[in-house]
């Protein structure tokens, strides 16, 4: 059955979207209130705080591409970016930055026939009968027989046909930078297949490699600390980066140097919300589901969910079917990672303010996840869970393990660098951390 479907939201979901109909022959309308990349770097993203800050394209979202559009993952690798692997050859995704996946994206759906890209806000969508019918686009109407809600986390198309959010503030903010690699520079040490990631008394920094030689730094504290709420001022942040060795590495004058003013990011948040009861409209990615940055699974979980999309659109030609399949897979298999979240965050914020493990009650991911620097035996499905190969429910398995390791008396280590008063101090001028 061929559609008529609107697209709303261009992101990396309702691009993906659209150019997997379109190459089905769907006819696909896709609108978004920004007009797209222009000629050069400069591109804000109206709407998307989030989009010059550092992603972590994990493996997931590469598959969900090799699946329907190779193509595009080639072109990724053309404008720069280079397949992330980890020892032993496993791929763990792809270092890119967003803009970089998006024009590439962007690029694909200008190019297939059958798809429309149209600049303008959607005010609402048309109901009739029971179904959708289209979508208002500021003053005309657009006829669809399918409509898609791509519009990210701040979307509001049909809210009041579904049911409440699940919603909890993650309690973080961050400030981030990205840098450039000097000719002949290698990148700095990695801990993981993306950077390195530190968690420390106060506060946590990390690093991602991206496409073309560059990279970001990233620095996050409690929302509420406003004695760390500096690091968005340039000679802060350059002092924290001074100060940390994990991120003092990657930027040494030697090695890299900044092309971006440092980015503050905020009201971060862990949301998780079902399909409403309008056929013909299905919601999709952020619209569904949004989960803590720190863990980079924001942009693996939206393409899981699209390619699932386009496989249920594939089997049934009834939209009521299309909904129901759908929401069953988020609840199955996109919902464990909203949940494993709202479990973890809070211990994530007592450890910064230096809370030791409460083994009164089941650990949760992030305390069983520290025990991989411990225990041998318990490595495979930590390693596992961190790629997303198996649910978080399955570390159930092994928390009575975990638990015992702590027991024994085993503390994770901190990394080499200042605590929090050490911090507030370098970036306030008070001297450099020893």
């Amino acid at each position: 059955m061929k559609r008529n479907v609107a697209v709303v939201g261009a992101g990396p979901v309702g691009l993906y979207l659209t150019v997997a109909l379109a190459r089905r022959g769907h006819r696909v309308t896709v609108v978004d209130r920004d007009p797209g990349p222009p000629g050069d770097d400069d591109w804000e993203r109206r709407g998307v705080m989030q989009f010059h800050h550092p992603h972590a394209i994990r493996d997931q979202a590469v598959e969900a591409l090799d699946a329907e559009m190779p193509d595009v993952h080639d072109a990724l690798l053309a404008l720069g970016a280079a397949d992330a692997v980890l020892p032993g050859g496993i791929r763990a995704g792809v270092h890119c930055r967003r803009p970089t996946l998006e024009r590439a994206l962007r690029s694909a759906a200008a190019a297939e026939p059958g798809v429309t890209v149209l600049t303008g806000h959607v005010r609402d969508v048309i109901r009739d009968r029971g179904r959708a019918a289209g979508i208002k686009v500021d003053g005309r109407t657009l006829a669809a027989d399918l409509v898609l809600h791509a519009g990210g986390r701040g979307g509001t198309l049909g809210a009041d046909l579904r049911p409440a959010a699940e919603d909890q503030d993650c309690g973080i903010a961050y400030v981030s930078r990205h840098h450039a690699l000097l000719p002949g520079a290698e990148p700095g040490p990695m801990t993981n297949a993306f950077g390195i990631l530190e968690q420390h008394d106060g506060y946590a920094v990390a690093t991602f490699l991206q496409d073309a030689r560059t990279f970001s730094t990233l620095i996050l504290r409690e929302s509420g600390d406003q004695e760390l709420a500096g690091l968005r001022d340039v000679a802060s942040y350059e002092a924290a980066c001074a100060a940390i060795p994990g991120l003092a590495a990657w930027t040494d004058p030697e090695r890299s140097r900044p092309i971006t003013a440092p980015r503050a990011g905020g009201n971060v948040r862990n949301a998780y919300r079902g399909q409403g009861a309008l056929a013909g409209l299905v919601h999709v990615g952020d619209a569904v589901c949004i989960t803590n940055p720190i863990a980079g699974r924001g942009i693996a979980t939206s393409l899981m969910q699209a390619q699932n999309l386009v496989a249920a659109l594939d089997a049934h030609d009834d939209p009521h079917d299309v909904r129901d399949a759908f929401d069953a897979y988020c609840t199955r298999a996109i919902r464990p990672w909203f949940d494993d979240h709202v479990r973890s965050d809070p211990d994530r914020l007592a450890r910064y303010r230096g809370a030791d493990v409460d083994l009164d009650r089941p650990l949760t991911s992030g305390w069983i996840v520290e025990t991989m620097a411990a225990s041998a035996e318990l490595r495979p499905l930590i390693l596992q869970y961190l790629q997303m190969r198996v649910l978080p429910g399955e570390l159930a398995a092994i928390e009575p393990a975990a638990r015992a390791v702590y027991r024994g008396g085993w503390r994770p280590p901190r990394p080499a660098g200042p605590d929090r008063i050490a911090l507030v101090k370098a970036i306030s001028g008070g001297g450099a951390y020893v």
